[in-house]
């Protein structure tokens, strides 16, 4: 079914006041990464993934935009959403694949979800595996060992996208580890890049059209995005990384959200 861009903008909106209530209840949480990660996860889940597909998240801290997503589709139960973090609550503070139905992996130590989705794409060569991952999460070794893994195997059928926010836990990107050219180094790996802007939903589900014609190599689409966007004393602020906002904090961004 295809939805309206319209329609998956007024989705968003309320996946982002899901994600400001739900951590500011919880007194925790990363809102900076989930507000950045939304128009993606809603392009996923409302246009892109079929039954057969798997979708993999990498950077599970930012499952406060997962559980919205996946309640506004109607897979979880939006009464959920007040669970966040709570002892016993199938939504933990990173995702737990034996929770929650519908999440293929336990994400939280960053740098994995490529190789857990490739090791997947290289198994289901007849379904498409789509693996969010977080520009700061580059950092790690694991994380290139699974590059190469999937353009040595041509896992055509694996397709990455790269939440590029430039902010990770201590500054940014730019200031705790460079990345130089992410679009140059796929390339040189033997990957298919194609970058856009991670807040337009036609460009993400054009780019997700493309990717799916090239047929001897993985692809990776660095979809750029804004930190925290949405809430005007978050966006580029990495102090939002992981942490909730106080009562006076949390009203300014629900109205800002609205």
């Amino acid at each position: 079914m295809t939805h309206p861009h319209g329609e998956l903008e007024n989705i968003s909106k309320k996946v982002r006041l899901d994600i400001i209530d739900m951590i500011y209840k919880a007194g925790s949480g990363h809102p900076g990464g989930s507000l950045s990660a939304v128009e993606v996860l809603v392009a996923l889940y409302f246009e892109i993934l079929k039954d057969n597909d798997r979708f993999f998240l990498s950077n599970g801290h930012v499952c406060p935009a997962l559980y919205a997503v996946m309640a506004e589709k109607g897979v979880v139960d939006k009464n959920l959403l007040s669970t966040y973090t709570e002892i016993g609550s199938a939504l933990q503070g990173h995702p737990e694949r034996t929770k929650l139905k519908g999440i293929e992996n336990t994400s939280g130590p960053l740098g994995l979800g490529l190789a857990q989705a490739a090791g997947y794409a290289a198994i289901k060569k007849n379904e498409y595996v789509y693996c969010m991952t977080s520009d700061g999460e580059h950092d790690e070794g694991n994380h290139w060992e699974a590059v190469a893994f999937a353009a040595k195997y041509k896992l055509s059928n694996l397709i990455q996208i790269v939440d590029v926010n430039g902010i990770q836990i201590e500054g940014t990107v730019e200031e705790i580890m460079p990345l130089g050219n992410l679009k140059e180094k796929y390339e040189a790996s033997g990957w298919n890049v194609i970058e856009i802007d991670g807040h337009d939903f036609g460009r993400i589900i054009d780019s997700i059209d493309k990717v799916k014609n090239v047929k001897d190599r993985p692809s990776v689409i660095l979809a750029k995005t804004i930190f925290g966007k949405g809430v005007s004393f978050m966006e580029g602020n990495p102090d939002w990384h992981a942490k909730a906002p106080n009562e006076k904090e949390y009203k300014k961004a629900m109205e800002e959200l609205k």
